[in-house]
C-alpha cells in the first residue's frame, strides 16, 4: 500500500477505511515530503466531508 493508492482510492470512492487510517498513522514518519502533503491533504477531505471514514462494498 501507498499512500497515492490511499488517496486515490479515497477520492475515487468518497470513503477511507478504518484499516487505510491505521495504515497511514503508523507509516507517517517514513512518509516523503509529497507523500506527506498528501496525507495532509487527505485529512483536510475528511474535515470538509468530502472523504468519510467507512467500508467499500465490493462491486
Amino acid at each position: 500500500m501507498t499512500v497515492g493508492e490511499v488517496f486515490l482510492g479515497s477520492l475515487n470512492s468518497g470513503v477511507i477505511t478504518q484499516g487505510e487510517m491505521q495504515w497511514l498513522v503508523s507509516h507517517q514518519d517514513q512518509f516523503s515530503r509529497a507523500e506527506a502533503a498528501a496525507a495532509l491533504r487527505l485529512g483536510r477531505l475528511l474535515d470538509e466531508g468530502v472523504v468519510n471514514l467507512g467500508c467499500r462494498l465490493p462491486v
